[in-house]
C-alpha cells in the first residue's frame, strides 16, 4: 500500500505482474471498491491488454516496483471522486 502510495504522490510509473503478464501503469488512486476489495485505479503504459484506465486488485498483483519513469499528472477522464471506489486511500 505505501509503495503505491508513494508512486502516486511522486508521480512514478510502477511495473508489476498480473495475470502472469508485466505491467506498466501511471497510477492515479488506490482504493477499496464495493465489494471491498483494495484495488489501484491506474492509466497502464503497456502489457496485458494494452493501452488504457484498467482497475487492478491488490491481491492479484506481484513484485510491484517503482520505476525512474515519471508522469506528468492526471490522465483524461481521471476523477477523484471514482464512482467503483467505496473509500479512497490515495490518490492524485
Amino acid at each position: 500500500i505505501h509503495l503505491i502510495c508513494d508512486a502516486i504522490a511522486l508521480r512514478r510509473v510502477i511495473a508489476f505482474y498480473y495475470d502472469a503478464s508485466l505491467r506498466r501503469v501511471e497510477p492515479h488512486q488506490l482504493g477499496y471498491d464495493h465489494d471491498g476489495d483494495l484495488t489501484l485505479s491506474a492509466w497502464q503504459l503497456s502489457g496485458g491488454s494494452g493501452v488504457g484506465w484498467r482497475d487492478f486488485h491488490l491481491a492479484s498483483i506481484s513484485a510491484p516496483t517503482i520505476t525512474a519513469e515519471h508522469f506528468a499528472g492526471p490522465r483524461a477522464g481521471y476523477s477523484l471522486q471514482n464512482k467503483k471506489m467505496r473509500r479512497i486511500l490515495c490518490g492524485l
